[in-house]
């Protein structure tokens, strides 16, 4: 993937969401599903640009499992694949090990 995000927005490939239901019923393509806020961080900006000039540090890395806002974001599909680009302040979380 070729893609260097801007600022302080992040490249978020979002989970998967499991076909399966933990008691094994399978949902159809067509079943309402709830909308993905989990991914792993793909890419990430150098980071916004505060008032005085200097640049703010990302508080996450390339890599990171991350929570973030059900609806913030917008999704773009590179090749075959989906991801999401967001900005640092719509992540709620780090997931650590």
């Amino acid at each position: 993937m070729n893609i260097k995000p801007l600022g302080d927005h992040i490249v978020v490939k979002p989970k998967k969401e499991a076909e399966i239901t933990a008691s094994g019923i399978v949902l159809p393509e067509t079943a309402e599903k709830e909308k993905r806020a989990e991914g792993e961080i793909m890419a990430i900006g150098p980071g916004r640009i505060l008032e005085n000039g200097q640049r703010a540090p990302m508080e996450v890395m390339v890599g990171q499992n991350i929570i973030y806002k059900k609806w913030g974001g917008d999704e773009v599909k590179i090749g075959n694949e989906e991801y999401k680009i967001i900005s640092q302040e719509d992540i709620l979380a780090i997931l650590e090990n």
